[in-house]
């Protein structure tokens, strides 16, 4: 009896969060509303809360790179997402293991702070990003500072051209930190195309939103949409996330990111 053929998953990368909100686990249930399984990878250990991030705990790159590849040659890797790194040779061992899939959409997910400004990169990571990992991207999704460190423009427009040519094909600059009145998302494409959202800035901070648009985005990838159709669906995922948030410490607000399954066990359907 033949098997069916594997249904593709998301290859998630990225720290672990102790907390639940952000890192690996908001990965797994962004994919998992998404209707796709995740398999995750584990590059840092982090000690943090809703509070912020008090310290990292690097994994080794080689043992990253043996887990991701035992992944890779088990499951159907569908899209690669990629988080927080911890240290510049996991850096470099995730752009060798990205070449060996080259049709695999990548998106990454630049995390150089923590939701509530705790910094955890440093100066030989971000020189491996600029140099290495962006132009393997399918699609980075950093929001305006991140953007600013690694193009170091200022404008969003000047921002998006620079990140683009590293390579990356891509561009989602998020506007959760800036100061205009409504969170303006722009999503940037090597022909030029540049795509707005503008959605309601929302009261509270929050823990692990930019994780869950990222793997949202990912895991619409994997399933064959467009770039276009799933960073505006992903959106709207990821802003019903927020709008649904809960407290579950003291400080940010978790997002509900099986809010989508539970509407639609709401609904009997």
């Amino acid at each position: 009896m033949r098997l069916p053929p594997s249904s593709p998953v998301l290859l998630a990368i990225g720290g672990h969060d102790p907390s639940g909100g952000a890192g690996v686990q908001a990965d797994a249930e962004a994919a998992r509303a998404a209707g796709l399984h995740a398999c995750t990878v584990v590059t840092c250990l982090t000690t943090q809360d809703t509070c912020g991030i008090r310290r990292l705990w690097p994994q080794a790159a080689e043992q990253i790179g043996e887990h991701c590849r035992l992944v890779m040659a088990d499951s159907s890797v569908g899209a690669i997402k990629v988080g927080l790194l911890g240290r510049s040779r996991t850096v470099r061992v995730i752009t060798e293991l990205t070449a060996e899939l080259p049709d695999v959409p990548l998106v990454l997910d630049p995390v150089l702070a923590s939701g509530a400004g705790d910094h955890v990169t440093d100066a030989a990571l971000l020189n491996q990003l600029r140099k290495n990992l962006l132009g393997r991207c399918t699609l980075a999704t950093p929001n305006l500072p991140e953007a600013r460190t690694l193009s170091g423009a200022s404008d969003p427009d000047a921002c998006g051209r620079r990140l683009l040519e590293t390579g990356c094909e891509w561009v989602l600059i998020t506007g959760t930190h800036s100061d205009e009145p409504q969170v303006v998302n722009r999503l940037y494409g090597q022909g030029g195309l540049r795509l707005e959202w503008f959605w309601e800035r929302l009261p509270h901070a929050y823990h692990g939103s930019g994780c869950t648009l990222a793997s949202a985005i990912a895991a619409r990838l994997a399933n064959g949409e467009s770039m276009e159709t799933a960073v505006a669906e992903a959106q709207e995922y990821t802003w019903e996330t927020l709008r649904r948030a809960t407290k579950t410490g003291k400080c940010q607000l978790t997002p509900n990111r099986l809010c989508a399954l539970d509407a639609q066990d709401d609904t009997g359907s």
